[in-house]
């Protein structure tokens, strides 16, 4: 085992080093704000924005570099963006307890569903244009608004996707694609003056057990999405890519380890943990 782990120090290389932090501006300039958009849709304290924030972020972390030094093989644990617009076009329909209580519900399900060897039966037989449709609509909104705040702000958006094609075309695993977006957009707002000091202070983050309502039409209308969104997207489309490339993946203890990453994530008002499907693609 340990000579296992020493190995490991061979794998670290510019292209490993450089997937790893696209995928980290990935999920900090990408996942995050919008995280916080649907917190703040939601309608939810600060102490209730910070705790589901900061859990889902250190359990999928913890997951991720758990299974790949047991397994050698990429596999990012970070948790469902479609269900979490999915949840922020609920927001008014149903409380927070009420959805925290869904959550743990679907990660419950997740988790036996995994003991049972679902995850990896699964893979074959779920039409994936039933999932797919299944959020489409509620992600329909928030594109049309992305393009109009481009548009709205060419002069940085401009900039940043010209970093991004550049780096397409460069075609240069040191040189990711993501990153010369961002440097190009900081530039562009520096440039323009829009960046400006903000008084802003630092705290641990808030942790807390969250209350929980849990309610039929809460459960249909969230807990089944859910385990849908982690079964179907994780491991038809995460797992199964990896499946693809070579990969000898173990499909049924990894969704194990998604269910028992997302009933943690519930207690402290998160939702399910997933395979990130952008993620597996980038690493």
């Amino acid at each position: 085992m340990f000579a296992k782990f020493r190995g490991m120090y061979g794998d670290i290389n510019a292209p490993a080093f450089w997937a790893g932090v696209t995928g980290f501006v990935w999920y900090a300039f990408g996942a995050v704000p919008l995280h916080i958009a649907v917190a703040s849709q939601l309608g939810l304290t600060a102490a209730q924005s910070s705790s589901w924030i900061f859990i889902i972020w250190t359990s999928g972390a913890v997951a991720s570099v758990a299974l790949t030094l047991v397994y050698r093989i990429p596999v990012p644990i970070t948790w469902s963006i479609p269900g979490l617009i999915y949840l922020g076009t609920l927001a008014g329909e149903f409380t927070f307890a009420e959805m925290v209580g869904a959550n743990l519900v679907a990660g419950v399900l997740i988790l036996v569903l995994g003991v049972m060897g679902v995850g990896e039966r699964i893979i074959p037989w779920l039409p994936i244009p039933i999932v797919m449709g299944m959020f489409a609509g509620s992600i329909f909104g928030y594109v049309t608004r992305l393009v109009d705040a481009t548009v709205a702000d060419f002069t940085v958006a401009g900039p940043a996707v010209a970093g991004y094609l550049l780096g397409r075309l460069i075609g240069n695993p040191r040189v990711p694609p993501v990153g010369l977006a961002v440097l190009f957009g900081a530039i562009s707002v520096l440039i323009g003056g829009q960046a400006t000091p903000e008084a802003m202070t630092w705290g641990l983050p808030t942790l807390d057990f969250q209350a929980m309502d849990f309610s039929m039409p809460a459960v249909f209308a969230i807990s089944l999405p859910m385990v849908v969104l982690a079964l179907g997207l994780g491991n038809v489309q995460g797992l199964g890519f990896l499946i693809g490339q070579g990969y000898t993946v173990p499909v049924n203890r990894i969704s194990v380890v998604i269910g028992a990453t997302s009933v943690i994530n519930s207690l402290f008002g998160g939702h399910p943990a997933i395979v990130a499907r952008t993620g597996v693609a980038i690493l």
